[in-house]
């Protein structure tokens, strides 16, 4: 039987690195940046320009665009596009490990899937990445960690209908400060195996 693990994330939380353990520990395969490179591709993006849009909300029409704008999709929907259709493929391949993009949310009607969002404190998170970053001062730390979250959130809601971090859009949400890293990812190996 195949399998799926989404691991949704607050910045700074350790996700990444867990998926990273989790895919080395069950042999799956790993995907987190791919899956731009992938989807920039298929949606004839390069990818500096793919990157800029790269979870962003699109900007409501202005009068400055023309009409010829106006009936076309914004860029950054088509570029959605292109990543759910990247990361539906992956899905039906299973045996993966997809990190953030609101893959929770786009795999939510597959079978034998585990949707998990890892989250900590701001304190734990801060500490966490400074010492990803030592030279970063704390408070360009601090609102990055701010930045990037509310990012992620407006995004979520807009392009799922859901709300980041909302327990009942996950399968388990585990706090990085209490369980640790590696205790997050032999919890998830654990539930994953079951």
């Amino acid at each position: 039987m195949k399998k799926i693990i989404t691991i949704s994330r607050e910045f700074g939380a350790g996700g990444g690195t867990i998926g990273q353990m989790v895919a080395k520990k069950l042999n799956y395969s790993y995907f987190d940046k791919e899956i731009i490179m992938k989807a920039a591709t298929q949606a004839n993006v390069d990818l500096e320009h793919f990157l800029r849009y790269d979870e962003r909300v699109p900007h409501n029409f202005g009068f400055a665009q023309s009409l010829f704008d106006f009936y076309n999709k914004p860029l950054s929907e088509k570029l959605f596009q292109a990543q759910k259709e990247v990361i539906r493929e992956i899905g039906e391949k299973g045996n993966c490990v997809i990190i953030g993009r609101n893959a929770n949310s786009i795999l939510k009607e597959f079978d034998h899937s585990l949707h998990v969002f890892v989250h900590a404190p701001t304190y734990y998170r801060l500490q966490h990445m400074k010492t990803l970053m030592p030279d970063t001062p704390e408070a360009k730390l601090s609102d990055e960690l701010q930045a990037i979250d509310r990012k992620r959130r407006k995004y979520c809601t807009y392009y799922t209908d859901t709300v980041f971090g909302m327990a009942n859009f996950y399968d388990v949400c585990l706090d990085t400060a209490k369980f640790g890293i590696e205790g997050c990812a032999d919890i998830i190996c654990e539930l994953a195996q079951r």
